[in-house]
């Protein structure tokens, strides 16, 4: 019989209990926070914060970072803008992908359980390494390829109909809440360029300024790269800006096919 082993130091333990300094009418919630130290030869830990929640804003990051300036200041997460426009402070929260800056802390029950990305290698607590997801980003060229015009005092124009092509494509904020979520991309993440990569290869295949269109269909065009999506919709129902990668995937399919 075969006999299946966990890696060193990969189950997760209870880890700390952390209590808030309450107000006279304090509101409660309890946050539940992995931590993760590769510098120590430890096993990822869950840590417990009881929190007033009348002691900082209203949103999940408010949380995070009311915990590291005033209660554990090892605790580490990525965060930068705080209106859900730069995707840093990507997180699983309470078993779904999303922004923590967000995220209301009243939309949850009495504890929530932040987690960093799922299937992706953790820098430290909720850091998680990003860098394949980047270099999946930049082999699709995600820059205008074409022609220089003789006149550079003209602007490359576009109609009305030409641009809704690519709407709801250039609006992502490459937070990686959708790629993280789809199982295609955890099984072969090095090689599937996920929900995230091939959303930005749309939006600049489907561009009418662009004249390298043919080249850029033919480099994704493999039974990794494009075909491991299986329309499953995680990355959909993921994206915190609304957008339907899935769909736009499809649109690539449809092309591929109409133009074969």
């Amino acid at each position: 019989m075969a006999k299946f082993t966990l890696p060193v130091n990969s189950i997760v333990k209870e880890g700390k209990v952390f209590k808030d300094n309450f107000s006279e009418t304090p509101m409660l919630k309890t946050i539940l926070v992995y931590r993760y130290n590769p510098d120590k030869s430890e096993n990822p830990r869950v840590d417990k914060y009881i929190l007033d929640t009348t002691n900082f804003g209203p949103m999940l990051l408010d949380a995070l970072i009311y915990i590291k300036n005033n209660i554990d200041s090892t605790i580490t997460f990525r965060r930068s803008c705080r209106e859900g426009i730069c995707g840093s402070c990507s997180m699983n929260i309470d078993g779904k992908n999303a922004l923590a800056c967000t995220k209301g802390i009243a939309d949850y029950g009495d504890e929530i359980k932040i987690y960093p990305l799922p299937h992706m290698k953790v820098v430290k607590d909720l850091v998680t390494d990003l860098t394949n997801f980047y270099k999946q980003y930049k082999s699709v060229q995600p820059w205008l390829q074409a022609d220089e015009p003789l006149d550079k005092s003209q602007e490359r124009l576009q109609s009305k109909e030409e641009r809704e092509q690519l709407d709801g494509s250039d609006e992502c904020i490459l937070c990686a809440c959708c790629s993280t979520s789809c199982p295609s991309y955890w099984w072969n993440g090095d090689k599937y360029l996920g929900p995230a990569a091939l959303l930005q290869a749309y939006r600049w295949i489907f561009d009418s300024r662009d004249k390298k269109q043919k080249e850029r269909v033919k480099s994704i065009s493999d039974s990794f790269k494009l075909y491991r999506c299986h329309t499953i919709m995680n990355c959909t129902d993921a994206c915190p800006k609304g957008l339907n990668p899935a769909k736009k995937i499809a649109k690539i399919k449809k092309l591929i096919v109409n133009t074969a």
